[in-house]
């Protein structure tokens, strides 16, 4: 049985524990906070985007891009997996480098080739401990994202598959629920669903006259790597939302199991520290009693 100072000492050090789970805690319910006011504020953009999308669809119905085409035989495939720089949150990135390594032995089974875009440290150190080397490797941006790293993300694949070295696109993403629930996902980004610029169309009101120049044709040709830069940079807010998420949900287990061992601890520390009084007291009187006789 552990002596009255160890007991002690390790109560010390689990509430030194539990101030800083819940330091990082208080830090990531205040980042969830700012990664979904980041969210709203980057959605009017979005819903521009695609009102613009179905606008300039209107005038070029039957326009064909690269974009759009669906290879009859899938040879090549890029993956975009996005997991964070840091840890301490949990299972947000364990489930998507086990969607990530399912998705890859699926495909491989069917004697397609695999590339990887690792997005985050973590995304990075687990495919090279794996073996696999990742097309392209970003860190340091799974906390503040910008349009820039989603424009340079998508630089990696959308030549590619104009040049139809790739055949299709896959991003992993954790999507933002709530507060307390993130879901990991799968999408297809490349190619673009061949009836998107129908739906979009059919669902958008033609506010204004359009005036393009050269053609419908040739903006819609420049609006689609965009759309697909701006799924990109959606995907991104949304895991960054995630990972905050997922460390604040993580830190208060660990803060509130740190504090039930302190308890228990509390309680054993009692105990044995009653013992040890009651086996005084027994060694006085057992003394006192050997003195009278």
């Amino acid at each position: 049985m552990p002596n009255l100072r160890d007991i002690k000492k390790r109560i010390g050090s689990v509430q030194s524990t539990r101030q800083i789970t819940r330091t990082m805690e208080m830090v990531a319910t205040a980042k969830i906070k700012k990664a979904q006011e980041r969210i709203e504020a980057a959605r009017p953009y979005a819903l521009s985007m695609m009102e613009a999308l179905g606008n300039v669809a209107r005038y070029a119905p039957q326009a064909e891009h690269p974009l759009l085409v669906e290879r009859e035989e899938t040879k090549r495939v890029v993956v975009i997996a996005i997991t964070s720089d840091r840890g301490l949150a949990g299972a947000f990135n364990s489930n998507i480098l086990r969607m990530t390594e399912r998705f890859i032995h699926e495909r491989s089974s069917e004697d397609v080739q695999v590339d990887v875009v690792a997005v985050g440290k973590k995304a990075g150190a687990y495919l090279r401990y794996r073996g696999i080397q990742p097309l392209a490797s970003y860190k340091d941006i799974s906390d503040k994202p910008t349009f820039m790293h989603a424009k340079s993300i998508a630089a990696h694949i959308v030549p590619g598959y104009t040049d139809a070295q790739i055949d299709e696109v896959v991003i992993i993403f954790n999507r933002f629920k709530n507060v307390a629930e993130q879901v990991p996902e799968e999408h297809r980004l490349l190619p673009i669903k061949a009836t998107l610029l129908e739906e979009v169309a059919a669902s958008t009101e033609v506010r204004a006259e359009y005036i393009f120049e050269p053609d419908a044709k040739v903006v819609l040709e420049h609006l689609l790597p965009t759309y697909i830069e701006t799924l990109i940079y959606r995907a991104l807010m949304e895991s960054a939302a995630s990972e905050h998420g997922a460390r604040r949900k993580a830190m208060k287990s660990a803060t509130d199991n740190a504090s039930d061992m302190i308890g228990t601890l509390t309680r054993s520390y009692n105990r044995a520290r009653q013992a040890a009084i009651t086996t005084e007291i027994a060694e006085i009187v057992g003394g006192a009693a050997a003195l009278e006789d």
